[in-house]
């Protein structure tokens, strides 16, 4: 059977401006993303919907939770294959699409993970882990688009 787990935040609207949602442009697209026991992130809309570019936006949260659920995926599955792991780091990249009607929606996101592995660790194996996370990371399996893989593996 399987295991539920719950993952409770708290999400706060901090862009009234005094008149609430009185008008398009009267309100601020920002909220704070909280949880118990965890720092407040400041939040707000993509910056093509009147948003704030120096905050993080939905978008960017869902490629970063994808890359990181990937990133201790692989490092938990190197680490039971032999293959040590010195370094580690991602620049993903997620492509959406805007319809004329305004409705939008990620297509695909490509991960581009460059890690550096022990000189006697296995660089064949290092790259053929990549493909065994999508069994495993809740993120991965729970997107409706393609991820895909650039991968770069040094020997340190």
């Amino acid at each position: 059977m399987a295991h539920k787990h719950e993952f409770p935040t708290h999400v706060v609207w901090t862009g009234n401006k005094g008149t609430g949602t009185s008008a398009y442009k009267a309100y601020d697209r920002t909220w704070d993303m909280k949880a118990e026991g965890k720092q407040v992130v400041h939040c707000s809309n993509d910056p093509m919907l009147g948003g704030d570019p120096s905050k993080y936006n939905p978008e960017d949260m869902l490629i970063a939770t994808l890359s990181s659920c990937h990133m201790l995926w692989y490092l938990h599955l190197c680490s039971v294959a032999g293959v040590t792991v010195l370094a580690y780091e991602d620049k993903p990249i997620g492509v959406g699409e805007s319809e004329p009607s305004g409705k939008g929606k990620f297509i695909e996101a490509t991960l581009r993970p460059k890690i550096t592995i022990t000189p006697d660790s296995d660089a064949e194996k290092a790259v053929a882990i990549h493909d065994e996370i999508h069994n495993y990371c809740f993120i991965a399996r729970s997107v409706n688009f393609p991820v895909r893989f650039e991968v770069e593996v040094i020997k340190g």
